[in-house]
């Protein structure tokens, strides 16, 4: 289904019946990858995946975007496809745009559900130092080199460092404004049931992230998927799935 948001032409899926469940995907991710889970679901709710702007088939922002333009893009996405979500499912920045949103009045929801979620900015401090400087100096450095092996060398050295800088190419401002945009105050904020789910393995945004949140967040509960990565929804889909349906009802 497509739809225009604030001028940008926007992506997004839609099944079941029921009360409305939001998904919002992560960093480089998109609806595409949410199709088994949703269908875990929807027998329940109606499940809407989002494609959020510059991922899948919604048009990039034409501004360096943060996590309070994110957040205000998919309130204006509801309104404009008439709708109110009971719920928020979110997974990594997905969740960091959830929690800005909720903790600031831009979104609306009676229960929150975060999946492997990024925010915590503090705790890899160093990392985030490393990825500022080699933005930095890594043009000086490569500048006599031929632009295909200069390309190569960048996207090998941000992998190496874990960083997603390059996932896509066109928003690597946008993505250097959120990395460092911490949502620890708003998480502490936030007034609803909320469950966390984080797989234990997850080296992306690792289980020390969840078990921060679940301190700030009061009533919080923290649910933690033995053997799960990152993509704790695709590892184990049918045990997140069973997490969230008990949660909801």
């Amino acid at each position: 289904m497509q739809v225009v948001v604030d001028s940008l032409l926007t992506q997004y899926e839609r099944a079941g019946k029921g009360k409305v469940v939001l998904i919002l995907h992560g960093w480089g991710d998109n609806s595409k990858g949410w199709q088994e889970f949703q269908e875990l679901i929807n027998k329940d709710y109606d499940v809407i995946v989002l494609d959020l702007p510059g991922f899948g088939g919604t048009d990039a922002p034409t501004q360096t975007w943060g996590l309070d333009e994110y957040a205000a893009f998919v309130s204006a996405f509801l309104k404009k496809i008439r709708v109110k979500s009971e719920a928020i499912i979110a997974h990594s920045n997905g969740g960091a745009i959830a929690i800005r949103g909720l903790a600031q009045g831009k979104l609306q929801a009676k229960s929150l559900v975060l999946l492997d979620s990024a925010g915590i900015r503090t705790y890899h401090k160093g990392r985030n130092r490393v990825i500022r400087m080699l933005t930095k100096t890594g043009k000086l450095v490569t500048m006599p080199l031929p632009a295909s092996f200069k390309n190569r060398l960048r996207r090998k050295v941000y992998k190496t460092v874990g960083s997603d800088m390059l996932v896509v190419e066109s928003l690597q401002e946008t993505f250097k404004r959120v990395v460092t945009d911490d949502i620890q105050s708003d998480a502490a904020a936030l007034n609803l049931p909320v469950l966390i789910i984080y797989g234990e393995e997850d080296t992306a945004t690792p289980l020390q992230y969840g078990q921060i949140l679940h301190n700030l967040i009061s009533g919080s509960t923290l649910e933690v998927v033995p053997g799960a990565g990152h993509f704790v929804h695709l590892d184990e889909p049918r045990v997140v799935a069973n997490n969230i349906r008990g949660f909801l009802k």
